[in-house]
């Protein structure tokens, strides 16, 4: 019994030593494994490496995103306009001496960006051509007496810098900002770099930054979702458009969407919105290169369109698939492809051998010009419509080049070889 005491008191004491040593000893606390806890939460919870990559974009170029306000102050409102002042009511009559004249404003907003020149003693802000449109006096690029654009760079909310617009571009919604006057300087911020759109591939990754309803510098992220898709621009002119699914909602019109580089690869310029929603997950940006190849026309000042930078044909063409059928079986015409109703004169088509129409039938009551040739491939692509026959010429061809039609002409087909120009 005594034994059994002994080693009772043994255990006792082993139990006691030991919940001191762990009390005088940090290493082995609680506190100590809920550390060990956190750090091992730490590791688990790291930035992705794409994640990472998104926020060394944000932080690198998000600065060269600006916010860009637009304001057009309406005709003066007086009070009582309108009503003979015998009728106005003497104490109002008494103070209408006193009464400002108010004009209302309309107000818009955009977003846009600086590019990276090589001559950096004038620095320009791209945006697109409808964020600033209503500002400007109709068929110019000069801003209308009773308007004012600013631009807002991020973490300066307070220092608006007024700016005019050099040039603009309608076809491909571009427009080309600087600041209103030589006494004025956008901030030291790098500009974007322009990549080479052609080398998209569907399925990497975009970031787009801009000011969706007013909130400004908001970043949304997705993927290229399909390439060359053809929507009209501002100008009703279609475009080849990146679709992405990254969010782009009204207020992100005229930002950029960046590759994982950083590096500029569209203009964000519309969406498809239906039944009223803000974003639908298709969003529409114009590809760098076309900007690229603007930015001579646009830095030149005034107003630009495609065609002072892509050919044309010259030839007025109709798509087959929108003709009666009883006209077309009576020309014998194929299904698909374009029948030529005219030739532009001094036009590449009039100085090649491509045949304009040569009579007209009458279906009903409307006459159809026959006997012009109908043009069914372009270097051996098939021309469907209209719109294919345009396409290729205005974003395929290029100035000086020599395509090969594909023609039917009194139902034999033939080739003829055509030299595009730009129409100067």
């Amino acid at each position: 019994m005594k034994k059994l005491m002994i080693a009772n008191w043994l255990i006792l004491a082993l139990v006691t030593f030991v919940a001191f040593s762990n009390y005088n000893n940090p290493g082995n606390s609680p506190a100590t494994t809920v550390s060990a806890q956190t750090e091992l939460f730490n590791e688990t919870s790291a930035l992705l490496a794409d994640e990472q990559n998104t926020i060394n974009i944000v932080n690198d170029f998000g600065p060269s995103v600006v916010a860009i306000n637009v304001s057009v102050a309406g005709e003066p409102m007086l009070p009582f306009a309108g009503i003979p002042e015998d009728q106005i009511p003497q104490e109002f009559q008494d103070l209408l001496p006193f009464l400002e004249e108010e004009r209302p404003v309309q107000q818009s907003s955009g977003s846009g960006f600086l590019i990276d020149q090589a001559d950096q003693s004038n620095r320009y802000i791209v945006t697109n051509f409808h964020v600033i449109e209503g500002a400007l006096a109709s068929g110019t690029a000069d801003l209308l007496e009773n308007a004012e654009i600013t631009v807002v760079f991020p973490q300066q909310e307070n220092r608006p810098i007024p700016v005019q617009v050099i040039g603009a571009n309608p076809s491909f919604d571009l427009a080309l900002l600087a600041p209103l006057s030589s006494s004025l300087q956008f901030p030291d911020v790098p500009g974007l770099t322009i990549a080479d759109s052609d080398q998209l591939q569907i399925g990497q990754k975009v970031i787009a930054i801009g000011n969706p309803f007013g909130l400004e510098f908001t970043v949304t992220n997705g993927i290229v979702s399909a390439l060359g898709r053809s929507v009209p621009s501002i100008g009703q002119v279609n475009v080849p458009m990146i679709q992405t699914d990254a969010a782009i909602n009204p207020g992100n019109s005229g930002g950029p969407l960046l590759n994982s580089r950083g590096e500029l690869i569209g203009v964000n310029t519309s969406i498809i919105n239906p039944e009223g929603r803000a974003s639908a997950g298709i969003g529409f940006a114009v590809p760098s290169n076309l900007l690229v190849e603007s930015l001579d026309n646009l830095a030149s000042g005034g107003l630009s369109n495609l065609r002072d930078t892509r050919p044309y044909l010259g030839a007025q063409v109709q798509s087959i698939e929108q003709m009666p059928e009883q006209i077309r079986e009576l020309l014998g015409l194929p299904d698909t492809g374009v029948v030529v109703v005219g030739i532009v004169p001094n036009s590449p088509a009039a100085k090649s051998e491509l045949r304009g129409p040569q009579g007209s039938e009458t279906i009903g009551s409307t006459e159809f010009p026959t006997g012009g040739d109908v043009i069914i491939a372009i270097n051996g692509t098939p021309v469907r419509d209209v719109e294919a026959l345009r396409s290729f010429v205005t974003y395929e061809g290029e100035a000086g080049e020599d395509v090969e039609l594909t023609i039917l002409r009194d139902r034999d087909e033939m080739t003829l070889t055509v030299t595009l120009e730009l129409i100067g």
